[in-house]
């Protein structure tokens, strides 16, 4: 389970990460990130990262759909300490996350936080 403060819960924090944040898709799943803005304007320190789940019904019934948040939400705690203080991330299954190993959203999750964090665009 996610900490409470590091966990996405309001739709407009969802929209805001998709759809002002970059992306990045792999097989299994498409990651989203909306890095904070800068805290000097704000005058504040920043809140923890924050991360949200989308599991369609597309992925498969609701044994397989709660089994594949359960391992990304795993996935995304052992990850926190990885992402900017103040982002938001949404993880988006896709249907073939239902039929993935653990040890493949492994890879595809690391390999779209590696693209996102990796690069220093916006």
């Amino acid at each position: 389970m996610l900490p409470t403060e590091n966990r996405l819960r309001r739709r407009e924090d969802f929209s805001a990460a998709v759809r002002r944040g970059r992306r990045a898709g792999r097989p299994s799943l498409v990651v989203h990130l909306r890095r904070a803005e800068d805290p000097h304007g704000a005058g504040g320190e920043l809140p923890p990262a924050r991360a949200g789940f989308v599991v369609s019904k597309a992925v498969g019934n609701s044994v397989v759909r709660n089994r594949v948040k359960r391992r990304l939400r795993h996935l995304i705690r052992q990850r926190l300490d990885r992402l900017p203080p103040g982002s938001l991330v949404v993880v988006r299954a896709l249907s073939g996350a239902g039929e993935a190993g653990h040890d493949q959203l492994v890879r595809d999750l690391d390999a779209a936080l590696q693209r996102l964090l990796g690069g220093s665009r916006r």
